[in-house]
């Protein structure tokens, strides 16, 4: 049996919680809950749509986005490091 704690869940905001727009090679994300738009690059946009509100652990989004995009060196710490960086922004939470 593990008896290794679970990791987070992590989670966005609820659908029109956050609204995208692309720019060329970045995507400005205004996040209405707080009145601050964020400029991202590549993954964070991705990650942002594919956690949703519904959540994610960190390696059910790696799953997910290896499911939807050429992965070849994606790793479960540098998604965490992207997640980490979102959650800081606001605009991932935790649970």
């Amino acid at each position: 049996m593990d008896d290794a704690a679970p990791g987070p869940i992590y989670r966005a905001d609820p659908p029109g919680g956050l609204v995208l727009a692309p720019l060329d090679a970045f995507t400005a994300v205004y996040h209405r809950r707080s009145g601050m738009t964020h400029l991202l690059t590549e993954p964070a946009p991705q990650i942002l749509a594919i956690l949703g509100d519904a959540g994610l652990s960190l390696d059910a989004l790696l799953d997910r986005l290896a499911e939807d995009y050429d992965l070849a060196d994606a790793t479960a710490s540098a998604l965490a490091a992207r997640l980490d960086e979102l959650v800081a922004a606001g605009l991932v939470a935790t649970s």
